[in-house]
């Protein structure tokens, strides 16, 4: 599957029980930024587990245009001979992000403290969103943008002769720019400040430090505050790459709505700024549990074991949690359409400016089905229908989103009738194994004619 090739109509059906175990891929964000971090050290950067979906590998294909040699091995490791900070030479094509929107905006902040130009496009998803929340920042330390209407990709981006160092409250919790302003603090001298007022994925964080940057974090009244120092010589890592909690939540969800399902999750990062689906679903009453807790490479990892759960109740999602499940409402709602009662999302305004508008989009997919849903500018509602109460029967658009294609497919294991997506193609990004590893569990996921 090609997030770059032709449509790809899929079906789901209702299956009966899925078991086995579930090896997804490695997590995405760490993947990403593996790749980023070690293209800006100075030495050879190892990399195991490593997330081969079509997002993390356009990453590494702007890596190498930027100067730095990023090669996969016999035995499927992946190595990277960086090019330390400030060393990115200046791309002689178009970067192609593709699909992926923490691709663009973290590798345009790793470029902009650098004096050289790059010009960035994707596909037709990431070309529709904006930018501005990251060009903005990056602005401050002096780097110049120009874009299509609304800060919209292509945009090209002339990176800083001179940075100056920022202070910069993100003005609404988001790991990518958060993540974006720190790469580009890298480059300038002094202290670069980030203030969130709401804890977002830390995995920049640790990894900085990881590799040896000056970084420090403090809770305060006002927020979090992250101090980068600048202008470090980053050392080069060996990293294994957990298994990405976010590809986790579709097997560990479609085992709580299929019946007599019993499916192990091996080896999931459980950052605490990611875990917070988990944790929804077992306070909806989901069998769920974490089994062999361990750290691995700083980050807490489990073996997830998920069985049918028939008797799941909706509740109403914490807002103050949503920065930690952001990518996973999605197929939350999907588990809220198989609960009882409602299931109320808020703080989730977030989700209208993803890979789609991903409230719009799953509501109208859900409702396509026989669910009802309300919504706001940040909030929905799913009303659930109880095991076995969901019609299906519908075709659900994906607006070119892996995230709204994986979903609605498992809609359709517990679903009276088939569930459709028009284009299943996307989930090549994220989770190019995702229909083999559904149909080794025991689901019926097909390529359809139309």
């Amino acid at each position: 599957m090609s997030a770059h090739g032709s449509v790809l109509p899929m079906t789901s059906f209702k299956c009966g029980p899925l078991k086995g175990t579930a090896h997804v891929p490695g997590d995405k964000s760490i993947s990403h930024r593996s790749i980023i971090l070690g293209a800006l050290s100075v030495g050879r950067t190892h990399v195991t587990g490593l997330l081969e979906g079509e997002d993390v590998l356009d990453t590494a294909k702007a890596m190498r245009a930027f100067g730095a040699t990023v090669e996969k091995h016999q035995d499927g490791s992946w190595t990277i001979d960086g090019v330390g900070v400030g060393g990115f030479a200046e791309p002689e094509t178009v970067i192609d992000c593709g699909n992926s929107g923490t691709g663009v905006r973290l590798i345009m902040g790793s470029m902009a403290t650098s004096p050289i130009t790059a010009t960035f496009t994707g596909d037709a998803s990431l070309n529709s969103r904006p930018m501005a929340r990251v060009t903005d920042p990056l602005a401050l330390f002096g780097a110049q943008s120009f874009g299509r209407t609304g800060g919209r990709l292509p945009m090209t981006i002339l990176g800083a002769a001179d940075p100056i160092p920022v202070t910069y409250t993100v003005p609404v919790p988001s790991a990518q720019v958060k993540s974006a302003v720190l790469l580009a603090g890298l480059n300038a001298p002094g202290q670069t400040v980030v203030i969130e007022k709401e804890a977002t994925r830390d995995h920049t964080e640790r990894m900085l430090v990881g590799f040896g940057a000056e970084l420090t974090v403090e809770d305060t009244d006002d927020g979090r505050v992250i101090t980068l120092t600048g202008q470090p010589e980053l050392k080069p890592q060996t990293i294994i790459v957990p298994r990405d909690p976010s590809s986790a939540a579709f097997p560990v969800c479609a085992a709580l709505i299929t019946e007599g399902s019993d499916v192990l999750v091996p080896n999931i990062g459980l950052n605490p700024t990611r875990a917070g689906l988990f944790y929804t679903l077992q306070e909806m009453g989901a069998e769920l549990i974490f089994e062999n807790m361990r750290e691995e490479g700083g980050e807490p990892v489990a073996d997830l074991r998920a069985k049918f759960s028939p008797n799941m109740q909706g509740i109403e999602v914490p807002p103050e949690r949503a920065a930690s499940m952001i990518d996973e409402y999605p197929i939350l709602s999907v588990v809220a359409a198989y609960a009882t009662g409602k299931t109320v999302m808020r703080g989730v305004k977030e989700l209208r400016v993803k890979e789609s508008d991903r409230i719009d989009a799953m509501a109208k997919g859900l409702r396509a089905n026989g669910v009802a849903v309300e919504e706001g500018d940040d909030w929905w509602i799913v009303e659930g229908c109880g095991m076995g109460g969901v019609a299906g029967g519908g075709t659900c658009e994906t607006f070119l989103d892996h995230r709204i294609a994986m979903s609605c497919l498992i809609l359709g294991f517990g679903a009276e009738k088939p569930v459709k997506i028009d284009n299943g193609s996307p989930i090549a990004t994220s989770f190019p194994i995702f229909q083999d590893l559904m149909k080794e569990l025991g689901a019926h996921v097909m390529v359809s004619n139309s």
